[in-house]
C-alpha cells in the first residue's frame, strides 16, 4: 500500500534528525504502548554474558535495561543514533542506573564509526535504517556470521482495515522519513538472515522477526 499522501520518498538523515529533535523529552510516554513488542525482540536475543549488541536507533536508551540483564557486567552495548536529543536522555539513564559497558555513538547507522564485530543487533522501529542498503550493509560489517538480529516497526495492514492502516499512516508520518516498503518494511533486512522468524501482525499494523546473520555475509 503507498500513502494516499504522496510517492513514497528515501530515507532523509536531516529530516529525522529534525523530527526527533522534538520528541527526544517525551519519546518514553509516546513509545510506551510499543514495550511489549521490544520485549518481544529481545528475547529473539539468546544473548550470554560478554556479549556485544549494536543497539541501532537507540534513541533514549530504552532497550538498554533488557540488553543489559542478558550481557551482564563483562558485556557491551553499542547504542547508535544521529540525534544528540536522544542520545542526551540515554546518557540521563545510563547515569541513573549507574551502567557501564555502554557506548553511545551519535552518527547514523551508514556512517558510524563501529570497530570489531558484535554478536547481535537490534533495530526497534527503525524503519529508515532497515530501508536503507547501505546504512545495512554498514551494521553487517560489523556483525559476526550466525549473530542474531531482531526488528520490529510499523507495516500496511490488509485494505480491508482502514483503521489500522489510518494508525500506521499517522505513526510513519510522524517518525519516518519514508513509506518506501511498508507493506514487508523487513524484507531487505531478512535478505541478509538465515533462521528468519516473522510474527506479522498486519491486523495491528506490527512485526518482530528475528535470525541470524548469514555465514556468506561475513567478510
Amino acid at each position: 500500500m503507498q500513502s494516499p499522501t504522496g510517492p513514497s520518498r528515501q530515507p532523509d538523515a536531516s529530516r529525522a534528525q529534525a523530527q526527533y529533535r522534538g520528541r527526544a523529552a517525551r519519546y518514553d510516554v509516546e513509545l510506551a504502548p510499543f514495550e511489549p513488542l521490544r520485549r518481544e525482540a529481545l528475547d529473539l536475543l539468546d544473548l550470554r554474558p560478554g556479549d556485544t549488541v549494536l543497539d541501532v536507533g537507540c534513541g533514549t536508551g530504552l532497550s538498554f535495561d533488557g540488553l543489559k540483564n542478558k550481557v551482564g557486567a563483562r558485556g557491551h552495548i553499542v547504542g547508535i543514533d544521529p540525534s544528540p536529543e536522544m542520545l542526551a536522555q540515554a546518557r540521563v539513564r545510563i547515569a541513573l542506573h549507574h551502567w557501564s559497558g555502554i557506548t553511545l555513538v551519535p552518527a547514523t547507522a551508514a556512517a558510524a564509526p563501529l570497530h570489531g564485530r558484535a554478536d547481535a543487533a537490534i533495530f526497534h522501529f527503525t524503519h529508515d535504517v532497515l530501508r536503507d542498503p547501505a546504512a545495512l550493509d554498514h551494521v553487517f560489517a560489523h556483525l559476526k556470521p550466525g549473530a542474531q538480529v531482531a526488528a520490529t516497526g510499523l507495516q500496511w495492514a490488509p485494505p480491508w482495515l482502514p483503521l489500522t492502516n489510518a494508525f500506521v499512516l499517522g505513526a510513519a508520518l510522524y517518525s519516518v522519513t519514508s513509506l518506501d516498503g511498508l507493506a514487508r518494511p523487513w524484507d531487505l533486512l531478512a535478505q541478509r538472515l538465515t533462521d528468519v522468524r516473522l510474527h506479522s501482525r498486519p491486523w495491528a499494523g506490527l512485526y518482530v522477526l528475528g535470525g541470524r546473520v548469514a555465514v556468506s555475509s561475513g567478510a
